[in-house]
């Protein structure tokens, strides 16, 4: 497929608003790709180049995308061939720079930018196909090394140079990382399902076997290539826990006492909710080069956080093995852990064995997933537990965590109480039996959590989309920010408001919202956001930042999308740790009731 082709079917899933259609229209694009163009295409309307869970990345800013821009344009400028690009009189590429600032900040998007100064341009584009666009763009994000920046400059700009003015659009989005076509993986998903059935008859398999190894590049290729009912079954069921391809993680659904609890799981077995970083071990001592990595619950690779795993391998008693734990930091003198804050600062790029030094980490293991090379993810938790007492034995980088099993309320509410006051997060309850499935999906894992003093009434903290902000006054005025949009996330992933929060705060938080908010700025508002005409912040912020806020009560709201709204809503912290994919689930709020 030709690139341009390929962004004509983006430009039209961005004009699409109906998720249908958008699913509709992402078939008819599977359908004409070749089996190697697919895990291409799948990456890139992802916004990447590689899985989800892979790091490679473009690190160009907007100013030095801008910089290629400028180049381009000095060229066309120069070219007698392209007499309408002589508005732009000047010959040095720092004025070019100029233009595209001013004109950026009337469009808002550097795609749009370069595609509406070149719209009307006679290019004599290369027709380069979608493989050698994304070959073009890997070399790009591999280049490295002293000087470096120019060579990337250099080679953005021969890249454009070589494309229209509509894939400019969509490669320069990609390269500054703000792409967003508005449908998420799991519209993938159904599509991949329509395209060979129709409907979604297969979403649902395909999602499973999604859940299991989160490359939807590799799922669909093989997918999309099998030719029968019969075939693509075969290939799903194939499609295995593998160690180095992260398991999309189980979460806790909430109930709100014990007595609740135990009448709709009966028997269960509860463990401390540690206040730390949720982690995926994977161990391959058979792998020199790589013998472990670490995956946070987004499934970002944050091997380099640990290296004291590296300390540890020899104690495992197995090849490989897939771990399912909770990092938090400790006082290395005491023994007490640290604050959630605390922990964070470990993920970091640089100075690392500073950091660990700083903050040592012991990593609470409460599940295992493969051992190996066999999944262990079908098979109920209590024989999964019994697999993890085999595996290794305590130390101070490893520990697995500690439960009980029980069927009585009552020893399950002391037990939630004493964790609190051990300085935890209360406790995790699950079934016995249950198996190892992603998402909040049943009541396999719940949790209450009850955390006194910062919490606010409720019995719950919610973890919320940050949607957009508005400008402040006063003395807001000075940092650019006053207050802030939030909202919770529907069954079709839509994100509806609940809180616009503008007290509370300490400006250094205020400040930190904003950075964080201006690095995911939207031109437009975002399209899985329903908002009120009434609520419409000055800065959209493209779906990324997901808040911790506590509140006194929950009311209901003709104002707010969520038809709900948080009575002194304040923030708790910012959960840099999870996408907005697993935001607080608008059926969840049922279960969150004034403590």
């Amino acid at each position: 497929m030709q690139f341009f082709q390929f962004s004509q079917h983006l430009d039209q899933l961005e004009q699409t608003s109906s998720r249908l259609e958008m699913t509709a229209q992402l078939a008819e694009l599977f359908s004409q790709l070749e089996p190697a163009e697919i895990p291409i295409a799948c990456y890139l309307m992802q916004g990447r180049l590689v899985p989800i869970y892979q790091s490679l990345e473009f690190n160009m800013s907007e100013k030095l995308t801008m910089r290629a821009m400028a180049k381009l344009l000095s060229t066309l400028n120069q070219d007698s061939n392209v007499p309408t690009i002589n508005l732009f009189d000047q010959q040095d590429d720092s004025l070019y720079q100029q233009k595209i600032q001013k004109k950026y900040k009337k469009v808002g998007d550097l795609g749009l930018t370069i595609e509406q100064l070149l719209d009307q341009v006679d290019i004599n584009s290369a027709n380069l196909s979608l493989t050698q666009v994304y070959d073009y763009l890997v070399a790009i994000a591999q280049e490295g090394g002293p000087g470096s920046q120019d060579r990337k400059i250099n080679q953005v700009y021969e890249l454009l140079a070589q494309l229209q003015p509509l894939s400019m659009r969509f490669v320069a989005r990609i390269i500054i990382g703000k792409l967003r076509l508005g449908f998420s993986t799991m519209t993938m998903i159904d599509a991949l399902s329509w395209a060979k059935t129709g409907d979604k008859t297969e979403s649902k398999k395909i999602e499973q076997a999604y859940q299991k190894k989160v490359d939807i590049g590799r799922l669909a290729r093989g997918y999309l290539a099998a030719p029968t009912t019969a075939k693509r079954k075969e290939f799903l069921d194939s499609f295995a826990v593998e160690v180095g391809i992260p398991v999309l993680p189980a979460l806790c659904q909430r109930i709100n006492t014990a007595e609740e609890i135990i009448k709709k799981m009966k028997q269960v077995l509860v463990e401390p909710k540690y206040d730390g970083l949720r982690t995926q071990i994977h161990i391959d001592k058979r792998n020199q080069q790589q013998p472990y990595q670490v995956f946070t619950r987004n499934l970002d690779d944050v091997t380099h956080m640990f290296p004291e795993l590296a300390t540890v391998l020899n104690t495992i008693k197995a090849d490989s093995c897939i771990l399912d734990a909770e990092a938090v930091g400790y006082d290395a003198k005491s023994g007490k852990l640290s604050s959630f804050q605390e922990t964070i600062t470990r993920r970091r790029k640089h100075a690392v064995n500073e950091q660990s030094a700083k903050v040592p980490i012991r990593f609470f293991v409460f599940d295992v997933l493969a051992k190996n090379g066999q999944s262990l993810i079908q098979q109920p938790l209590i024989e999964r537990k019994q697999v993890l007492a085999t595996l290794f034995d305590n130390n101070d980088t490893l520990q697995i965590t500690k439960f009980v099993i029980t069927s009585d309320p009552q020893e399950l509410h002391q037990y939630h109480v004493t964790q609190l006051r051990a300085g935890l997060e209360g406790a995790v309850i699950k079934q016995v039996d249950s198996l190892y499935k992603a998402g909040r999906k049943g009541y396999r894992w719940v949790k209450i959590k009850e955390a006194e003093g910062t919490q606010g009434r409720l019995s719950d903290t919610l973890d919320c989309v940050v949607m957009g902000y508005y400008r402040g006054k006063g003395k807001r005025a000075s940092f650019g920010i006053g207050a802030f949009l939030v909202g919770v996330v529907d069954q079709k992933n839509q994100v509806k408001t609940i809180a616009k929060i503008g007290t509370g705060l300490t400006d250094a938080e205020f400040k930190q919202i904003k950075l964080l908010a201006d690095s995911q700025v939207s031109a437009q508002q975002p399209k899985p956001y329903d908002v009120p005409k009434t609520l419409l912040p000055d800065v959209w912020v493209a779906p990324s930042l997901v808040v911790e806020i506590a509140a006194d009560e929950l009311t209901a709201s003709p104002l707010h999308t969520a038809q709900q709204a948080l009575r002194f809503p304040r923030l708790v912290k910012i959960r840099t740790d999870k996408s907005w994919e697993q935001a607080t689930k608008l059926e969840e709020l049922a279960e969150i009731r004034v403590a």
